[in-house]
């Protein structure tokens, strides 16, 4: 949690995003950075180490089982890959942000 922002402020922040119109500006700036922003995550989950020799052991794993277990593994699965996905790409939503706020500062600033 940041310094810069309560549980509360957070909370009602996350319910802002339920309002369509705020999802969809947010949604519209995102895909307009798309390329940009999938280069960063990757580069994020790749330094976490998140799909390295864990990962490939349990993809290997997952497609050795039997075919009726193997459908409910390679749910939980792609479930966790899913997972970890959204909160290294929050974390880099977050770090943008403040990125943003800086910069924003910064030339408040110099004006």
């Amino acid at each position: 949690m940041s310094d810069r922002y309560t549980a509360a402020e957070l909370e009602a922040a996350i319910e802002a995003l339920t309002e369509p119109d705020r999802f969809r500006r947010a949604e519209s700036v995102v895909a307009d950075a798309a390329p940009q922003l999938h280069r960063v995550l990757a580069q994020a989950l790749e330094a976490g180490g998140w799909f390295e020799d864990p990962h490939e052991a349990e993809v290997r794993r997952t497609s050795e089982l039997e075919p009726g277990e193997r459908v409910g593994a390679i749910r939980t699965l792609l479930a966790e890959e899913a997972r970890m996905g959204m909160m290294v790409g929050v974390a880099v939503g977050w770090a943008l942000a403040e990125e943003l706020g800086a910069n924003e500062q910064a030339n408040e600033e110099e004006t």
